[in-house]
C-alpha cells in the first residue's frame, strides 16, 4: 500500500516524512536525527513515537495490546520527565526526586525521555531491539549500562522506566505468557470458547455451521502471505488489565446489541447489506484508509500519527508534547479496556455471521468468495464477505461495541481538550487507482478531509459500517464509550502533570 500522507486544508503542502505513514506495509517515513530537535518536524517524543510505529507495523500485535505498548512508552517518558518539570507528579511513588532547578534543561528532559523511551520499547517488543539500538545511537546517546548513574538523565530515565515497567507486568494483561497454561505472551487465561465454529470465508456457509447467529465466530482464510489461518478471540482476557483512570472495566459498559429474532436484528443485518451495495468511491477510499489492519499501525497508532500532526502544526515543544502524548495514550489504552469488556460481555456476531445466517439461500447483491476485486454481482446471502481484503475478511473479536469508534472518539475527546479546539485541519489524497483491495478504484483522486477531530473520530466509526465490519448500533455505542472514556482519561492526566493529583 502506498504512503499515507497528511496535508493542511487550505494548502497544498503536505507536512512531509514527519507525517507519513502506511496503513498495510510500504514506505515509511526515516526517523529523525538529532536529541531535543525538530528535524523533519520531529522533536523528542515524536521521534520515538515513530520509532514505535514503525515496531508496531512489524511486529503487528492485536490492537488492544498496541494501545498498551504505546501507553507504556509514554508512561516511561512522562515519568522521567517529571523529574525535570516544577510541578508534574509521577504515575508512580518512589520514584526518582525532583532534580535541581539547574539541571531542568531542554537537553536534560530529551536525553531522559529517551532513555525510558528506548527501555520502554524494548520491553514491549524485543524482536524490534536493534532499531531501538539504532536509533537510540542517532540521537548522539551511547546504549545503556547497568553502571548508569541514577542522577544522571540516562540513569534516571532507565531507571523510571524500568520501574513502571516493572508496574505493568502485573498488570492483567499477560505480556509474560505467565497466566496462561500454554504461557504464551498475551493469552487469554480466562476460558473463552466460541460458541460457533469457525466458517470459511472462501465457501458458502451451511446453516448448520451457524448454530448461534448472534454469537461471535471465527473465519477461516488464506492472509496475505498464502498461510492458511483461523484465528482465536483476540484479548479475551482483556478487561482484566487494570486501566489508567477507568474505576473499572465496565464502569461505562453501553447497553446490548440487538437481540436475535427482534426486527432491529435483521434491519440491520440488511442495513449493512445495502450499504455495501451502494457504495461510493469516496465511501471505498474511506473503508480501505481507516481499516488498519495486518502490517499497519493499527487504531490507537493511527490516532497517534494525527498526534504528530497536531504537534508539528501546533509548533510543540518537547513539554507540550509529552503531556498530549501522554494523556492521548492512556486514553486510547483505557478505551481498549472498556471497549473489549462490551465485546467480551455481549459476544457479539460480527455482519458476515448475521448476513450468511439470515439471508442464507436468498439472493442478493453483494461481494462474494472472490471477494471486491470481483465486482458486485447477484450472490446467495450464504456467500457474502464485506468490503475487505480476503486475507483480513475480519478482526477476530466480537462485534459490540466498535473498537474503532471507541479508541477514535477517546482520542478526539483528548486531542479537543489538550489544544482547546476541536478544530484539526487535515485531509489525504487517494489517488485515483491506488484503492488495493478492489483494483480501479477510485475512477479519480478522493480527498477525505477532517475539519475537525469529531468528524475524523465519526468518519472512522462509520467506516466500519461501510466496510461490512459493524453495525451501527456498535458504532455509536463505540462513539459514545470513547468520549467518556477519553474524558475521565485527560482530567486525571492533567491533574498529574499540573501536581493537583
Amino acid at each position: 500500500m502506498k504512503r499515507r500522507t497528511f496535508f493542511k486544508l487550505g494548502g497544498a503542502a503536505a507536512l512531509g516524512s514527519a507525517l507519513a505513514a502506511c496503513g498495510g506495509g510500504g514506505d515509511h517515513a526515516a526517523a529523525p536525527e538529532g536529541p531535543g530537535t525538530r528535524t523533519l518536524g520531529y522533536g523528542t517524543v515524536t521521534g520515538w513515537t515513530e520509532t514505535a510505529l514503525q515496531a508496531v507495523r512489524s511486529a503487528k500485535p492485536g490492537p488492544p495490546m498496541a494501545a498498551r505498548s504505546f501507553a507504556i512508552l509514554y508512561t516511561c517518558m512522562y515519568n522521567a520527565w517529571c523529574a525535570y518539570d516544577g510541578a508534574a507528579q509521577p504515575t508512580l511513588s518512589g520514584l526518582m526526586a525532583r532534580r535541581p532547578q539547574a539541571e531542568r534543561t531542554a537537553a536534560n528532559k530529551a536525553m531522559a525521555m529517551s532513555y525510558a523511551a528506548h527501555a520502554a520499547l524494548a520491553d514491549q517488543y524485543p524482536g524490534e531491539r536493534a532499531a531501538f539500538d539504532a536509533y537510540l545511537r542517532r540521537l548522539g546517546y551511547a546504549l545503556p549500562s547497568t553502571t548508569l548513574d541514577p542522577a544522571t538523565p540516562a540513569g534516571l530515565g532507565l531507571a523510571s522506566a524500568r520501574a513502571e515497567i516493572a508496574y505493568c507486568h502485573t498488570d492483567g494483561a499477560n505480556q509474560l505468557g505467565d497466566l496462561a497454561p500454554a504461557g504464551l505472551p498475551y493469552a487469554d487465561y480466562t476460558g473463552y470458547v466460541a460458541r460457533n465454529p469457525p466458517i470459511e470465508i472462501a465457501r458458502p456457509t451451511p446453516l448448520a455451521s451457524i448454530p448461534y447467529p448472534d454469537r461471535w465466530q471465527p473465519l477461516s482464510y488464506t492472509d496475505a502471505g498464502g498461510a492458511p489461518r483461523t484465528p482465536g478471540y483476540l484479548g479475551a482476557h482483556w478487561a482484566q488489565v487494570r486501566p489508567f483512570a477507568l474505576r473499572s472495566s465496565d464502569q461505562f459498559r453501553p447497553g446490548p446489541p440487538a437481540r436475535y429474532g427482534s426486527p432491529e436484528f435483521v434491519e440491520q443485518t440488511r442495513h449493512v447489506v445495502d450499504v455495501q451495495a451502494a457504495l461510493t468511491p469516496e465511501q471505498k477510499v474511506a473503508a480501505e484508509y481507516w481499516a488498519d489492519g495486518p502490517s499497519s499501525e493499527l487504531p490507537p497508532g493511527h490516532w497517534l500519527m494525527f498526534a504528530v500532526y497536531v504537534s508539528e502544526r501546533d509548533r510543540h515543544s518537547d513539554d507540550e508534547d509529552i503531556r498530549m502524548f501522554f494523556a492521548l495514550s492512556n486514553a486510547l489504552a483505557d478505551a481498549a479496556i472498556a471497549a473489549w469488556d462490551g465485546k467480551g460481555a455481549y459476544d457479539s456476531a460480527r455482519p458476515v455471521t448475521a448476513v450468511r445466517f439470515l439471508l442464507h439461500d436468498q439472493l442478493i447483491t453483494g461481494y462474494g468468495p472472490q471477494g471486491p476485486a470481483a465486482g458486485l454481482r447477484a450472490i446467495r446471502g450464504e456467500s457474502w464477505v464485506p468490503y475487505q481484503p480476503l486475507s483480513f475478511p475480519t478482526p477476530p473479536f466480537a462485534e459490540h461495541v466498535s473498537g474503532h469508534s471507541s479508541f477514535s472518539a477517546a482520542a478526539a475527546e483528548v486531542l479537543q481538550r489538550y489544544t482547546g479546539s476541536d478544530s484539526f485541519g487535515a485531509s489525504y489524497l487517494k489517488p485515483a487507482g491506488a484503492v488495493t483491495i478492489e483494483p480501479g478504484m477510485p475512477p479519480q483522486d478522493v480527498l477525505l478531509s477532517w475539519p475537525t477531530f469529531s468528524a475524523a473520530a465519526e468518519q472512522a466509526g462509520m467506516s466500519r459500517i461501510l466496510g461490512g465490519i459493524h453495525f451501527e448500533r456498535g458504532n455509536t455505542a463505540g462513539l459514545a464509550l470513547g468520549r467518556r472514556v477519553g474524558a475521565q482519561a485527560y482530567t486525571k492526566a492533567e491533574r498529574l502533570w499540573k501536581g493537583a493529583a
